[in-house]
């Protein structure tokens, strides 16, 4: 192989791991019929006059399986963290009491849970498509590379260095997925 012409393999690599890690913190947020602080953390409050993560103005808790609470900060936010909760598209109906807002969550009858695991496909379709993007700019270093005087060996090596990753990183995003809707469909 060729010393002065490489391909950065170890930044396809974390690129494509950067892929994995945003969509299981988007898995994380989909609701399995459990209580997690991760259903919350997507939600953001117009407080203080701009947008902020609900995690940044109050505490939010799973105190038993079924409910998250969020005890807010500053009680003139209340209200818009409320609001916030219910444009949220979340489904739960969140229930005031003093600064503590409880956030009761329901049962998934199977045509919500149906829709949710079609979400998390999509999810894991955006995935596909981030890790098939970092294989892209792999594909066009490895063609700058030839232009630059890379040997056909040294190409066929790279590409299929290129292409391994890829197929592990689609593989691990398909084993999530798979993961996530059967999690989603149990009852």
């Amino acid at each position: 192989m060729s010393d002065e012409i490489e391909i950065d393999v170890d930044d396809l690599s974390r690129r494509m791991d950067g892929a994995m890690v945003s969509l299981r913190h988007e898995f994380a947020s989909l609701r399995t019929g459990r209580a997690s602080a991760a259903i919350v953390e997507p939600v953001m409050v117009d407080a203080y006059g701009s947008m902020t993560p609900i995690n940044q103005v109050g505490t939010i808790n799973v105190p038993e399986p079924r409910m998250v609470t969020v005890n807010v900060w500053d009680k003139g936010l209340v209200g818009k963290v409320e609001k916030a909760i219910r444009e949220s598209g979340l489904g739960i109906n969140p229930q005031t009491n003093g600064t503590i807002i409880m956030l009761p969550i329901p049962e998934l009858n199977e045509e919500r849970r149906r829709e949710l695991t079609k979400v998390a496909a999509q999810y894991a379709e955006h995935a596909r498509v981030a890790v098939r993007n970092v294989r892209r700019d792999g594909m066009d270093q490895i063609k700058k590379a030839k232009a630059d005087g890379m040997s056909e060996d040294d190409q066929k090596f790279w590409h299929d260095e290129v292409q391994g990753l890829t197929d592990k990183a689609i593989a691990a995003v398909d084993k999530a997925l798979e993961e996530k809707q059967a999690e989603i469909m149990q009852v």
